[in-house]
């Protein structure tokens, strides 16, 4: 260990906060004017800090003591908040996560984007704080000993210490109440060892609810073989609400389906979606419904339209478009999602396998385009061609404020931001998911 680093785990300081950062940690100033990022506490306290990483420009610390509490402060409901780092903010009340989320975009747009906006942007708030998600994954991992495996251990990772699992029963509060029922049942017949599940030292769990219950992909460990056929099998058979079984084995890029019926759909926006694969869908089901249609309003009448859908997922927006008279074009790097998009194409819907930069410049120029990156945001190379090319209506799906600023930026001054929309759908977390409309201006930018 450093000796900067051993020092930082003997210094105590007092400091209050005064924001939360893009993590959801607090915010304070040390006494020589670096910031300190401390976990769990609230604009407003007044709380004792030990240093636990000292930087040149910034420290973590832990609290040690809450001198002062915040007004937005509340109790946490779940029972393993304080050791959990699956949720960063449960111990502030909800409206204030809210507030917090809307100034977190609103900065990042003005000091990042160097966008003027006129006011605080509005975030929805999600109809419900809890059991909202319908897909959670969880991490697990078999510990050898001296015969065999000595327990196993499924959770989420540990608050502060990212290498180590926290054993999660039923006490999480935000998957959907079939979700925490089916992991219960999961964890109480998957055998001695979870030899039902797929062997290996640590496997990805991932459930994601479908029309009538729930299914299970595995990731990781060896390739399936029959014992891990026979092992979801019986986990299927002891388990009602567990729908089927997939699993895909390190390093591999097959998907095999071990049990239940091989294809298992939910119900989103108007399609019918397979679920077996890792394909994106929004978590909030009842909040992304809500996001899925302003994107569908900001588009306008479809009709007669050509319009291309980057980074589409399963399609849930292209497909709809195209239902309405659009000429759609979807583009999707994950070959599972290709599939799954490509499904059943309604008239005027096709979907392109590969990466937006590659193959977005060769669709032509597009009357509506909608992004919808991940946290990483757009290529350069995507907002390089849009600074030179004349869409009469963009339409960026954001779910980090600081990239979607950036790629703003780096848009260039060809676009006119006429409306800036949040949306809470993860609540008790830091995460926010952004709906910007840009209109081309200029010369260079009429359609």
């Amino acid at each position: 260990m450093s000796s900067r680093r051993q020092a930082a785990h003997r210094v105590y300081v007092d400091v209050e906060i005064h924001d939360l950062s893009g993590s959801g940690s607090g915010v304070g100033r040390l006494p020589d004017g670096r910031a300190v990022f401390v976990p769990r506490t609230a604009p407003g306290d007044r709380i004792g800090v030990r240093l636990t990483r000292d930087k040149p420009r910034f420290a973590l610390g832990e609290m040690t003591a809450l001198h002062d509490r915040s007004d937005q402060r509340r109790t946490p409901q779940c029972r393993l908040y304080d050791r959990c780092g699956g949720c960063q903010l449960q111990h502030i009340e909800y409206r204030h996560q809210i507030a917090a989320k809307s100034s977190r975009i609103t900065e990042a747009l003005r000091r990042i984007g160097g966008i003027g906006l006129p006011d605080e942007v509005e975030v929805e708030a999600a109809p419900s704080e809890w059991h909202y998600r319908n897909r959670v994954r969880f991490t697990l991992r078999r510990i050898p000993g001296k015969e065999g495996v000595s327990r196993v251990i499924a959770g989420f990772h540990r608050l502060g210490q990212p290498g180590r699992i926290l054993d999660v029963f039923d006490q999480c509060l935000l998957p959907e109440e079939a979700i925490v029922s089916t992991w219960s049942g999961i964890r109480a017949h998957w055998g001695e060892g979870a030899d039902r599940l797929p062997g290996g030292a640590a496997l990805s769990l991932t459930l994601r609810s479908a029309v009538g219950g729930v299914v299970l992909l595995v990731e990781g460990g060896s390739e399936s073989d029959t014992d891990a056929v026979l092992g979801a099998e019986a986990l299927v058979e002891n388990v009602p609400s567990l729908l089927g079984v997939w699993h895909r084995a390190e390093g591999g890029s097959e998907l095999a389906h071990l049990a239940g019926a091989a294809d298992r759909t939910d119900h989103w926006f108007g399609e019918v979606v397979p679920v077996g694969s890792k394909a994106f869908l929004q978590v909030n089901r009842e909040l992304g419904e809500a996001l899925h249609l302003d994107v569908l309003k900001e588009i306008g009448n479809p009709e007669g339209l050509h319009v291309v859908d980057a980074y589409c997922g399963v399609g849930a927006y292209g497909r709809r478009l195209a239902r309405h008279g659009a000429r759609a074009d979807g583009i999707e790097l994950d070959a599972d999602a290709v599939e799954a998009a490509a499904r059943d194409a309604p008239d005027g819907w096709t979907v392109h396998g590969g990466r937006v930069e590659e193959i977005l410049p060769g669709l032509g120029v597009p009357d509506r385009l909608i992004l919808n990156p991940p946290r990483d945001g757009l290529d350069e190379a995507v907002t390089d061609w849009l600074a030179e090319t004349p869409i009469a209506r963009v339409v960026y799906v954001s779910c980090d404020p600081a990239t979607l600023a950036r790629d703003l930026k780096r848009m260039g001054p060809g676009w006119r931001v006429v409306r800036v929309k949040g949306y809470d759908l993860f609540p008790q977390t830091s995460h926010v998911e952004t709906v910007v409309t840009l209109e081309a201006q200029g010369p260079a930018h009429s359609s």
